[in-house]
């Protein structure tokens, strides 16, 4: 899998950009236009007089969603751990991860009305909102088991440190351009040029497609090859709970020092993303009214951003790579400034502005928090730490971030009228309250980095 350089074959790295790619595109579709889905398909005339609002929805969606996804991984990662075998888990995950996103396509109000035989309005919201949650949890138990647990630990067997900052530069950039994919596709859905139940299917099919492939494609890590039979005998229960032993987090405290700056990171993130496109769509688009988007007034803006972006982008991830301190502290505060820009203002000019600032400082963060977490995770034990890095990374920013959002929302006293109902939608406030959150980042990280420096210092002198 690796030649005598320690590179990776070219056929890994077809493995790697392809389960990437499409993991990315489902992720990115369930964490992004589920709940546009909600908006515009089962709240869309508001709540109906039904128990839960739309950003009540999304918020339970989410937490729920990251219960799943962290359990998921504890048990399915250690279970791939011990099982040696990780291309199963990807390749069958893969498939029945499509399966179940292309269910989703037949989720309308009229069939679940006319499946539960219900008449009263109220009703039916409730229902298919609970119906969605339901499935977008059973959606995210695939994704966790062949992408989370399965997936993310055989990149990290098949890497090596010469090799990883290259991987998790692959990996942030192809999920920007899944991201790119869907929202082109995904922005069709919203507009009703084409139907949310072509969405889902057609990206169901895709995922299942490359599960297929996998199964040709994928090989398992050579230290599963290698392993000794006398490695099975050790207890699953000890293993799934192993991250939690004081001992090895003290003896991994670099390892849980990152994972709490991704923690807060993600929490931060967390905090407007499951709302974001509800709120682009549903509050900042009316708000700009009669703007239009093709003037002078919008694209010189759009395009100076997308420009400084992408030289800030280049220049910070040359700079983590000599000092990684400078790199880190800057990239967090040009986050946090970003963030309180947003905060401001619903002109489009001005979103704009904010969006470069937050957009570097993600780009960067996400890359060298992935590539530091992943070189610090013993790598015989791989398998055993990604329940760990799933309740810091997704679970504690999955349900903070979104509470924290729907809080917002809700505290902003504005309510908006959409297609003559009222809705609470969520507001500007949201991106304040990230930049807290986001402020609060350079607590752990600045032990890290100091631990980190002296790391480096010992290896050096030895």
């Amino acid at each position: 899998m690796k030649n005598k350089n320690g590179q990776l074959s070219k056929r890994v790295w077809a493995g790697i950009l392809l389960f990437m790619f499409m993991g990315s595109l489902a992720w990115n579709v369930e964490n992004m236009y589920f709940n546009t889905f909600l908006n515009d398909m089962v709240f869309d005339q508001g709540s109906m007089g039904s128990s839960l609002t739309l950003t009540d929805a999304v918020n339970i969606m989410v937490t729920l969603s990251a219960i799943t996804a962290a359990v998921t991984t504890f048990i399915m990662g250690t279970l791939s751990e011990k099982m040696k075998n990780r291309k199963v888990f990807i390749s069958f995950g893969y498939i029945a991860w499509g399966i179940v996103t292309a269910i989703f396509g037949l989720i309308t109000k009229e069939n679940v009305a006319s499946l539960f035989g219900l008449t009263d309005n109220a009703k039916i919201v409730t229902v298919t909102a609970w119906i969605v949650i339901v499935m977008d949890m059973i959606m995210t138990f695939m994704g966790s088991t062949s992408n989370d647990s399965a997936f993310n630990a055989w990149v990290t067997d098949v890497t090596t440190p010469e090799s990883t900052p290259k991987v998790e530069t692959a990996f942030t950039f192809m999920g920007f351009i899944a991201m790119g994919v869907i929202m082109v596709v995904g922005s069709l859905a919203q507009g009703g040029v084409i139907s949310y139940s072509s969405f889902f299917i057609g990206l169901g099919v895709f995922v299942t497609i490359v599960g297929v492939i996998g199964i040709f494609l994928l090989d398992n890590p050579q230290k599963f090859e290698n392993a000794k039979k006398e490695e099975k005998n050790t207890s699953y229960w000890a293993d799934l709970f192993y991250g939690f032993r004081p001992s090895v987090v003290k003896e991994n405290s670099n390892l849980y020092l990152i994972l709490s700056s991704g923690c807060l990171f993600n929490c931060a993130f967390q905090v407007f993303f499951p709302y974001l496109f509800i709120y682009l769509g549903s509050v900042v688009i009316p708000a700009n009214e009669g703007v239009n988007f093709l003037s002078a007034g919008v694209i010189i803006p759009a395009v100076i951003a997308i420009v400084a972006m992408v030289v800030g982008i280049i220049f910070f991830m040359n700079l983590a790579g000599k000092n990684k301190p400078l790199a880190f502290i800057i990239c967090v505060l040009l986050l946090v400034a970003g963030l309180l820009i947003m905060s401001t203002t619903k002109n489009i000019v001005g979103v704009i502005v904010g969006v470069a600032p937050t957009l570097i400082g993600y780009i960067v963060i996400t890359t060298q928090f992935a590539a530091n977490v992943r070189d610090n995770i013993p790598q015989d034990k791989v398998g055993l730490f990604q329940g760990i890095r799933m309740i810091f990374l997704v679970l504690i920013p999955m349900v903070v971030g979104p509470t924290l959002g729907n809080i917002a929302a809700k505290n902003s006293d504005v309510t908006y009228m959409e297609n003559g109902a009222e809705k609470v939608l969520p507001t500007e406030v949201m991106f304040l309250y990230a930049a807290v959150v986001a402020a609060l980042i350079f607590i752990p990280m600045l032990a890290f980095l100091k631990k980190d420096k002296e790391r480096v210092l010992k290896e050096k002198n030895n």
